[in-house]
């Protein structure tokens, strides 16, 4: 048997994907495998769930991943205190550092994207609107390129003011957000990180600037998206 000396030796990259839905992981998967297979060979990694996800990074037997992808929006691991991809991406972040994160979802609030993009910074941002084959590659390969990649949908809004009003800020826009989605206020401590205490100290500031005096939480929600607060 001979060698061929000729022969390009591929680069190998490790990829991580978490998401709920079979089908788009291996949609991801079909994709990503034809961005140039001459140059590169892939080994892929797979979970359904934040608990999934979770094991795989914290695995101390597991390679780190060269490129992520992340659903946003997955089954939550309470235990760990996980609820969702961005907390996933945090962890990452952690045991990974030099592992590129893309992150895809459905959320189209520009409260919501802004958040993701400023406290994960993430190498790829994704409306699954926007996404296509060609897109997947296209993004994947600026990705590997060290570039910022995000979806057309994601610019248009990340380039949107955001008409800040003094006197609110990044959390009581988080505690809106929450509200108008029908999060109780009980809860919205799993998703921003102050007590209870202060986010009803919070909303009651925030009524008291918008000047409600007998309102309940349809009234805040109603005053913040004719302000341009939240959408």
């Amino acid at each position: 048997m001979t060698v061929d000396s000729n022969a390009v030796k591929l680069i190998k990259k490790n990829i991580l994907i978490v998401d709920d839905h079979p089908f788009i992981i291996d949609g991801y998967k079909n994709a990503i495998t034809r961005y140039k297979p001459d140059l590169y060979e892939y080994t892929f990694t797979q979970g359904k769930d934040c608990m999934t996800g979770y094991e795989i990074v914290t695995n101390p037997e597991t390679t780190p991943f060269d490129v992520a992808f992340l659903d946003i929006s997955m089954p939550v691991y309470e235990e760990k205190g996980i609820n969702s991809g961005e907390d996933l991406a945090k962890l990452i972040m952690e045991y990974m550092p030099n592992c590129k994160i893309i992150l895809l979802t459905m959320y189209t609030e520009l409260l919501k994207i802004k958040n993701i993009i400023e406290t994960i910074n993430p190498a790829g941002l994704v409306i699954k609107n926007d996404l296509t084959f060609d897109e997947l590659i296209f993004g994947f390969d600026i990705v590997l390129k060290n570039e910022i990649y995000y979806s057309h949908s994601v610019i248009k809004m990340a380039n949107q003011n955001n008409n800040d009003i003094d006197g609110i800020d990044q959390f009581d826009k988080l505690i809106l957000f929450h509200i108008s989605k029908g999060t109780k206020t009980k809860d919205i401590p799993q998703y921003v990180p102050i007590s209870l205490h202060a986010i009803e100290s919070r909303k009651a500031n925030l009524k008291e600037l918008f000047k409600i005096e007998t309102g309940n939480d349809v009234d805040l929600i109603r005053e913040a998206k004719n302000r341009g607060i939240i959408l």
